[in-house]
């Protein structure tokens, strides 16, 4: 274990060794070549694929898979989200010790992005002081100093890290789903990170999940140059019907699409536009680009249930212009190994495909 520096040239030298198989032309269609610059949070590309999760859990960090980003090049997919916990390459105890090895990790899927033209977005889902998940952190983000010093000193050394790489490759994602927070301390969190990441590497292009959840955009940002990511998990029994760490979403009647919930709460596509869509364009307004971070339905909801709702939202995304990220690929709310009981799968090179979902999101 050591406290590292990695200049560009270490970068690109432990990218070409990562990358040692040839670089295939899988482009998709319409992939962005030209550069981006930091102006391109005001509308961002409409970048559309899946959260990869290898480093989601730091008690149990893996390699990302090269297959994943051959996979998704090659159905026409774009954009790889990669929530990760710092505890990957720092000890809890030591928040300012980084471990090479884990890093180098990282910059392997960065590599894998380059070469299967698939932009890739690095979400710190846990960082020094804060996490949606347990367990808790043991100093908080939001009220003390040294967590919020740690998590800068995090992102500066990842943009250090990647300084040069276009945007075109690599955006940030600067801490997943903060929740029920005052929007003052948000933002000066955020604006903190910023300043740390811009003064490694000013023309990196960022982005800050919205609050509550990421549900609710954050006005208060709109000048300073980064874009916001919203969520698709609305209404939550749909998306996390039976989800074990959902508290009581195990006593929930099956759900349809529309969702009738009370006489008078009715979730179909007209309140996802007006609820979902409608604030997050008045965001677009004050010059601020959207993408949707997050989105899925759990196994145990009825696919036929789970394909319309996918639908409703995947058009309403596509009449927005926004892009979006699965959670996840493989998994239960994704089209490989979900495990879904109602679902006839196709043996995809020893994984078991969803071919119905996939057929919709490659339109979507």
């Amino acid at each position: 274990m050591r406290t590292i520096e990695m200049n560009r040239r270490q970068f690109l030298k432990t990218a070409a060794a990562a990358g040692a198989t040839a670089a295939l032309d899988l482009r998709p269609v319409g992939a962005a070549e030209i550069p981006l610059s930091p102006a391109s949070a005001r509308r961002l590309p409409r970048w559309r694929g899946f959260n990869l999760t290898e480093k989601f859990n730091g008690d149990r960090p893996q390699p990302f898979r090269e297959a994943d980003f051959e996979w998704m090049a090659g159905w026409g997919f774009n954009f790889a989200r990669l929530p990760m916990s710092y505890r990957c390459w720092a000890d809890v105890n030591d928040w300012l010790k980084l471990r090479e090895s884990a890093l180098r990790e990282v910059d392997q899927a960065v590599e894998f992005g380059r070469q299967y033209g698939i932009h890739v977005n690095l979400n710190l889902h846990r960082a020094p002081g804060y996490c949606v998940n347990p367990p808790k952190e043991p100093l908080d983000l939001w009220s003390d100093a040294k967590a919020l010093d740690a998590c800068a000193f995090h992102w500066a050394h990842l943009a250090r890290r990647y300084r040069g790489l276009p945007n075109t490759r690599v955006s940030f994602d600067l801490l997943n789903e903060p929740g029920d927070l005052p929007e003052a301390t948000y933002a000066r969190v955020v604006r903190r990170l910023v300043e740390a990441i811009r003064g490694e590497d000013p023309e990196r292009l960022v982005i800050a999940d919205g609050l509550r959840w990421g549900t609710r955009p954050v006005p208060s940002l709109a000048g300073l140059g980064i874009a916001q990511s919203t969520r698709g998990y609305d209404p939550t029994r749909i998306s996390h019907y039976r989800a074990s760490w959902m508290r009581g979403s195990d006593t929930w009647p099956e759900p349809t699409w529309p969702l009738t919930i009370k006489s008078n709460d009715v979730w179909d596509k007209a309140r996802l536009r007006k609820e979902r869509i409608e604030p997050w364009q008045a965001l677009e307004r004050l010059g601020v680009g959207v993408h949707v971070g997050e989105w899925g339905a759990f196994r145990f909801t009825p696919h036929t249930v789970v394909l319309a709702w996918m639908r409703d939202y995947l058009a309403l995304w596509r009449e927005a212009g926004w892009g979006w990220s699965l959670w996840n690929l493989r998994g239960g709310f994704g089209m490989l190994d979900s495990e879904r009981a109602d679902v006839s799968y196709e043996d995809f090179h020893g994984h078991k495909l969803d071919r119905g979902m996939l057929e919709l999101l490659r339109v979507g």
